[in-house]
């Protein structure tokens, strides 16, 4: 979520208007006290918010339309809805994705009809958070509401909305991409929280390990915040150090900062592992980082580049079981979902390695840099039009199914007066041995084809 930060007198205290108001009351958490009730009090996403840009256009504009919040948990996205609420004086309506269904979206437009038939006609703008958790018909149980302006539909998310939101409800809706917190715009909502709660003074050593720990998360960082409050003060200590900064947050803390040397290591630790087929260590290094603090999602999408990188062509199946792990986790969360990458990382580490494709794709990288764009053979090019045709594109190309065997022995795939360079080499191993022997044949039979050319 967003937090205020001092702003001038001028901006208007848009929670007073007709339809918002947050009131803050002394029983209210640190992260609802400190909820902006202007734009000004916003930090962070000045690439939305900023003077001139998309988002806050359309605040300006006083005509509010549907969108999507795109962006990593605590960073505003709640936030942003209720204060285009507040701007628009509309009634806000918030569903959770998580713990509703197609009930709550027939009590929404309830309240939306009474609210645009009553005496004092009232926009609505129907909130739904983590809009990816509702399935096709729910999602698509909007569509005649937001097509009809009963409504304004926000919905907020921390996936891809490309891949998780339906294309029809997508093509109704802005897509703004929201960003984790800078570590300075954490600082600020410290700085802030220190004027609103009695929370100590803090070392820097502890300030910095702290801020890595929230890891662009302001609302986990105003919980921490608020757990050390109370802590301290029980304790009567005047100074947070690090050493009690570990001692009081004990598991919850990271036994690393996301980012530094120690993260790297560890994940470089987990990688060599895998590459060195000890499962076992593979594993404690997983555990250890899962443990530490490490978002699952983020190892999941390291453990799919291992098998990528190291194991490759040469047991198809590790790419395969990588990928389900991670769709895995994505069904079942934590901590369940954390088992399917442990077996994933078993199961790479156990799995013949080879790093021929991708030592092939790199060569191949560096070498097209430094070419120049070279013709494409006339052979190999479309054809789709008579005038085409007439031009000789694709004249003389050989279709590989009507050839002996499927292949076109001898025929030449690169731009003319360039040789094969041949990167691909597959290794000794699982299945590459079996293309090792194919692409030998293969090259045998380019070999013959050649000699039979020669005059």
């Amino acid at each position: 979520m967003a937090i205020p930060k001092t702003t001038p007198q001028a901006d208007v205290d848009l929670s007073q208007r007709k339809g918002g108001g947050h009131h803050p009351a002394l029983h209210q958490p640190l992260p609802e006290r400190l909820r902006p009730r202007t734009l000004g009090e916003v930090v962070g996403q000045q690439q939305v918010l900023g003077a001139g840009m998309p988002l806050r256009l359309a605040f300006e504009s006083g005509r509010p339309h549907s969108c999507i919040l795109w962006g990593p948990p605590g960073v505003g996205k709640t936030t942003i809805a209720r204060l285009m609420a507040d701007a628009f004086d509309a009634q806000f309506i918030a569903i959770s994705a998580v713990l509703g269904g197609v009930k709550d979206i027939r009590e929404a437009v309830e309240k939306a009809e009474a609210a645009r038939s009553g005496l004092m006609p009232q926009r609505t703008i129907v909130f739904v958070d983590e809009v990816h958790r509702f399935n096709k018909s729910q999602q698509d149980a909007f569509l005649p509401h937001v097509e009809s302006g009963l409504f304004t539909f926000i919905g907020a998310t921390t996936e891809n909305p490309s891949f998780e939101v339906n294309s029809a409800l997508l093509s109704r809706a802005a897509v703004y991409v929201l960003q984790s917190l800078t570590a300075e715009d954490l600082k600020q909502i410290v700085a802030k929280a220190q004027a609103v709660q009695a929370v100590p003074a803090m070392e820097d050593e502890a300030l910095e390990r702290l801020i890595a720990y929230a890891d662009g998360d302001a609302r986990r960082l105003l919980n921490t915040l608020e757990t050390l409050a109370i802590t301290a003060e029980q304790a009567q200590i005047g100074t947070i150090t690090d050493a009690w900064l570990l001692q009081v947050l004990g598991e919850r803390m990271r036994r690393y900062d996301k980012g530094g040397e120690q993260f790297y290591d560890t994940i470089s630790a987990l990688h060599k592992s895998v590459r060195g087929s000890d499962p076992d260590a593979a594993l404690y290094w997983l555990v250890r980082m899962l443990d530490g603090g490490a978002d699952p999602r983020y190892m999941a999408r390291r453990i799919v580049r291992m098998a990528w990188e190291d194991i490759g062509l040469a047991d198809p199946r590790a790419l395969q079981i990588a990928n389900d792990a991670a769709a895995t986790y994505e069904r079942l969360g934590s901590p369940e979902g954390e088992l399917a990458l442990a077996q994933a990382v078993i199961y790479l580490a156990m799995a013949p390695k080879s790093n021929a494709g991708y030592k092939a794709y790199n060569q191949m990288k560096a070498l097209v840099k430094t070419e120049g764009t070279r013709p494409i053979p006339m052979h190999l090019r479309n054809a789709p039009t008579k005038m085409m045709k007439d031009l000789d594109w694709g004249k003389g190309y050989r279709y590989a199914h009507d050839e002996e065997g499927g292949f076109a022995a001898g025929e030449d795939y690169f731009p003319e007066g360039m040789d094969n360079p041949r990167f691909y080499q597959p290794v000794p191993r699982g299945l590459e041995i079996k293309i090792g022997e194919k692409l030998a044949h293969l090259q045998q039979l380019n070999a013959e084809a050649a000699e039979k050319r020669k005059p």
